[in-house]
């Protein structure tokens, strides 16, 4: 098992066994948002800031919170500290 699956099986739980699995950036956004320090700290040494970064680039209305897209635009070295942060993205109705 990956650790990738390992991930979506814990921070992807309401999806069912038969489903496939979810794509990298979700599972990644879901542990940004939620994820214990652990399982972040694992997850980063494994995969490297790269999938992170590509997170915030296309994260989806309703991925993140504020506090941790605020956080992890910091962390990440996104943005300096002083800068503002981005907005966060939003669902836009037709």
């Amino acid at each position: 098992m990956s650790i990738l699956d390992e991930m979506s099986a814990k921070y992807i739980w309401w999806k069912s066994g038969g489903e496939p699995p979810y794509a990298t950036r979700r599972i990644i956004a879901q542990l940004m948002d939620i994820g214990d320090f652990g399982d972040v700290l694992r997850v980063l040494d494994e995969l490297g800031e790269e999938p992170f970064r590509d997170v915030l680039s296309h994260a989806e209305a309703g991925w993140l919170n504020p506090r941790s897209w605020s956080y992890w635009h910091y962390r990440l070295g996104v943005i300096r500290p002083g800068d503002p942060v981005p907005p966060l993205p939003r669902r836009v109705l037709k």
